[in-house]
């Protein structure tokens, strides 16, 4: 501000703009963007403004969203990057202004963005399935973990026929890291086939011996079952795992390979995405001036723009689609 201030006293005092400018190190246009300022804010004016735009990690002050709201009803054309500047100069430095993705996100939540590309039909959501055959349900649970006599610890991994009680896996994993899970997955389906949906949960810890799974199989009796043993009841889904599809984006603008560290990179600038897709592919369509979506699969994860370059999830990944997918 010092600098600023007796920038303008300079000018006040009579020195030409020209020279004064040279003598600052700045170009014309930002000293007269200065002196400007000056005349129509007075002192205020010459305080550090900081133009970096504000990631609200849950949702926006109401009084900012309520702003929002009514300049786009205001300007029901215009969109987030419009919208940005008309909050830059009506708030004039006194809260720091959101990101044109946040801003769009807000939009899209109270429905006032134009739907883009043609209507998909989309499946909703249902209460818990109750799995009433084999396989129609499989229940998924790590169980907690415990130190062996090495010092090192254990993660029971188990999965649950849920019609029959049948033990599907009880695998000893080191953490419970996804690569570990998916493996044990992976070869569970080429085991047993596909259910038709899994539930997954989080119990207490346990510990048991090698022969547990064999017990709790074929020698355990359940009341669930009529007393019957899981194993009486079961039988392996007739669906066969064919692994992942290979995901494109056809409708989309482009697609990249988000990386481990969970980013992707566009315009030399990195976009931070979710640590969660690393090694997904994704694909991205611009919506907007200067904003994109970003779509894994079926779903809309959320919007960015190269200023914040962060995500911008939707409150709902799993409704309505605003750009169409292959």
């Amino acid at each position: 501000m010092d600098e600023r201030l007796r920038f303008v006293a300079q000018l006040l005092d009579g020195e030409p703009m020209a020279g004064l400018c040279r003598e600052f190190g700045i170009s014309r246009k930002t000293g007269y963007k200065i002196f400007n300022r000056y005349k129509e804010y007075g002192l205020e004016a010459l305080t550090d403004r900081s133009r970096r735009p504000v990631r609200y990690a849950n949702q926006l002050p109401p009084q900012i969203e309520a702003l929002i709201l009514t300049l786009k009803r205001d300007k029901p054309h215009w969109g987030a990057r419009k919208i940005r500047e008309l909050l830059i100069r009506r708030l004039a430095g006194d809260v720091r202004v959101p990101a044109k993705s946040t801003i769009h996100a807000v939009l899209h939540r109270h429905g006032l963005v134009k739907p883009i590309g043609r209507p998909r039909n989309r499946a909703t959501g249902t209460l818990l399935s109750q799995g009433t055959a084999p396989n129609d349900l499989w229940c998924a649970d790590f169980k907690g973990e415990f130190k062996l006599g090495n010092g090192r610890y254990c993660y029971p991994l188990t999965v649950t026929d849920y019609a029959s009680r049948f033990l599907l896996l009880c695998e000893a994993l080191e953490s419970t890291r996804e690569d570990l899970a998916i493996t044990a997955f992976e070869q569970l389906f080429a085991e047993r086939g596909l259910p038709g949906a899994i539930r997954s949960d989080n119990g207490v810890p346990f510990a048991s011996p090698t022969t547990f799974r064999e017990e709790f199989n074929a020698e355990r009796p359940h009341e669930a079952l009529a007393m019957k043993c899981p194993s009486e009841v079961y039988v392996a889904s007739p669906r066969t795992y064919q692994g992942l599809p290979e995901l494109a984006y056809p409708f989309h603008d482009d697609e990249f390979m988000v990386t481990a560290c969970g980013r992707i990179c566009l315009h030399r600038k990195k976009i931070h995405i979710s640590t969660v897709l690393g090694g997904q592919r994704v694909g991205i369509k611009e919506v907007d001036d200067g904003i994109w979506i970003v779509s894994f699969m079926r779903y809309d994860l959320g919007y960015f723009d190269l200023e914040q370059r962060t995500l911008q999830p939707l409150d709902n990944p799993f409704g309505t689609r605003l750009s169409p997918m292959s």
